[in-house]
Order: structure tokens, then C-alpha cells, then sequence
């Protein structure tokens, strides 16, 4: 094996902004070569970074970024899906359009390139899945009315376990990372005040805390079917 080969790799999805372009980061730092994933994302002058632009909620997306990442760095051994949308509405204002867009890829974009990555994994005979959901999931809050994420990111989460229970005796670990609100794009600065009052530590999240909670499940190999809350506390309560 050569040492490119011998080079660890992960595929991010979501890469070209907040929270994803800061998992780049963090893998890179780590010394993985990294495929970074997204509709807008640019070419990238590191040699170690190559990104794939397309939807991921199309099949061929994830086709493209599973055979770079085999093609180019000669394996697969992590997945972060990160790329998803949220749209906080009051459940009968949903439209049609909305809820096709959460499913494309929330859902779609999870199966496609997680059962990509996972046949590989298979055949290196090692592999990690770290998927991001939202805390909302197990913290419902009538502030944020979001039936679509729960509907869409509470699959996830259960389908975390069950993957992590069908691959734990081969080689693979399967997890997520539930976030509270975290500052990104998505989130314009004058609602930020706000938004850090939903969180009983009292701010909002930063993209480096939820890094670090995924590469924290990346170096601890005896945790696998993990949902690990990052949410200021969201998921213990509230204080008033």
C-alpha cells in the first residue's frame, strides 16, 4: 500500500460554509485528506481537499464522492453528513415545495451517500458515520415550531442506531451529533440574541463546538449508536 493510500479520508457533505467548511478544517488538521460536498462549493488549491460540486440529494452527487475519494486517496474511512436544510414554520403553512426540499436532502442525501460509503467501508473493512440532526428532535420547543426537522432529522437519529447496531460487528461505527442553534449563515445577526435565549448555557452554539464533538466521536472507538447532544442544554431543560 502506498502512503497516499495509507492517508485516512473523509467525505463531508454540506463543506462549503459554517458548520461543514469548519469540519474541513478539523479533519484537515488531523491529517485526513478530505472530499468536500456541496452544490456551491469552489475548487480547492489544497491537494489534499478534493471538492465535488452537486446536489446531494442526487444519487450521482453521491457517486461522484464516493469514487473521488476512492480514486483519488484510495479509500473511504469517514462520513460526516452534515449537509440539511431547516425551515422553522407553523405546521399547516408547510408547502408542498418545502417539505419535498427537507425530504431531498435530509433524507435522500443521507441514504444515497451513507449506503455508498458504507459499501466501501465494508470492503476496507472499517469505516465511521457521523451524521448531524438538531436537538430539536428530542427537545420539542413552541418557539420553533419545526415539524419538518423533527420528521426528517428524528429519522436519522433512529436510523443511526439501527445502523450501528447492523455494522458493529463489522468494522463500522455509526453516530450523530445534535446540535443546538449554532452560529452559521443561516442564522442573521440580529436574531442571534434571541436564538442564544432558547439555550439554557445562554448563548448561541459556535461551528468549532460541533467539530470538536465529531472528532471527538471520530478518536473514541468504543462509542458507537451515540446521539451526542451539543445544544447549550436544550436537551435537559429549560430554566424558566
Amino acid at each position: 500500500m502506498s502512503i497516499q493510500q495509507q492517508q485516512r479520508v473523509a467525505v463531508v457533505t454540506g463543506a462549503s460554509q459554517g458548520l461543514g467548511a469548519g469540519v474541513v478544517e478539523g479533519y484537515r488538521k488531523l491529517g485526513y485528506a478530505v472530499v468536500a460536498v456541496s452544490r456551491t462549493i469552489a475548487p480547492s488549491a489544497d491537494p489534499h481537499v478534493v471538492t465535488v460540486q452537486g446536489d446531494v440529494a442526487d444519487r450521482a452527487t453521491a457517486e461522484r464522492a464516493v469514487t473521488a475519494a476512492v480514486e483519488r486517496f484510495g479509500r473511504l474511512d469517514t462520513l460526516v453528513n452534515n449537509a440539511g436544510i431547516f425551515i422553522a414554520k407553523p405546521f399547516t403553512d408547510y408547502t408542498l415545495d418545502d417539505y419535498t426540499a427537507a425530504r431531498g436532502v435530509n433524507l435522500d442525501g443521507f441514504f444515497h451517500i451513507t449506503q455508498l460509503a458504507i459499501a466501501q467501508m465494508l470492503e476496507q473493512g472499517s469505516g465511521h458515520v457521523v451524521t448531524i440532526t438538531t436537538s430539536l428532535v428530542d427537545n420539542a420547543d413552541g418557539r420553533v415550531p419545526s415539524v419538518l426537522a423533527s420528521l426528517t432529522k428524528g429519522g436519522l437519529q433512529s436510523a443511526t442506531k439501527s445502523l450501528a447496531i447492523e455494522y458493529a460487528t463489522r468494522g463500522i461505527r455509526v453516530n450523530a451529533v445534535s446540535p443546538g442553534t449554532i452560529k452559521t449563515p443561516m442564522h442573521p445577526q440580529e436574531n442571534h440574541q434571541t436564538l442564544a435565549a432558547l439555550h439554557p448555557i445562554g448563548r448561541m452554539g459556535e461551528p468549532s463546538d460541533i467539530t470538536d464533538a465529531i472528532l471527538f466521536l471520530e478518536n473514541a472507538p468504543f462509542i458507537t449508536g451515540e446521539i451526542l447532544h451539543v445544544d447549550g442544554g436544550m436537551s435537559a431543560g429549560h430554566r424558566s
